[in-house]
């Protein structure tokens, strides 16, 4: 239980302090209110910011593959490129090569 508690704390500590929609001092009532009240605290997080948790998650995610992309030097018109010769070849399916072009593309 209490890893389950730690990882939660960390999840939702990282998730609020690389926020920019909440200020300092929205911030510090948060932190005071995990460290008063820790497990009521994180379930109180979850609960009122989990749509924007998801969210922002995602959007990192993103922009972290973009970044990627932009250091390694592949372009989304390579990866296509890659996927037609292996669907061409026969190493993907018909599915698997719509599913992971709607995967590079969007």
């Amino acid at each position: 239980m209490f890893i389950l508690w730690f990882w939660l704390l960390i999840t939702v500590s990282g998730d609020l302090f690389r926020r920019h929609d909440v200020s300092g001092w929205g911030k510090v009532l948060w932190v005071i209110f995990l460290i008063i009240l820790p497990y009521i605290g994180i379930f109180a997080y979850l609960l009122t910011q989990h749509r924007g948790m998801a969210e922002r998650d995602q959007a990192r995610a993103k922009q972290m593959r973009e970044d990627l992309r932009s250091v390694v030097g592949f372009s989304v018109a390579d990866e296509l490129e890659k996927l037609d010769r292996l669907k061409a070849s026969g190493s993907i399916s018909d599915e698997e090569h719509a599913r992971l072009r709607a995967k590079v593309i969007g």
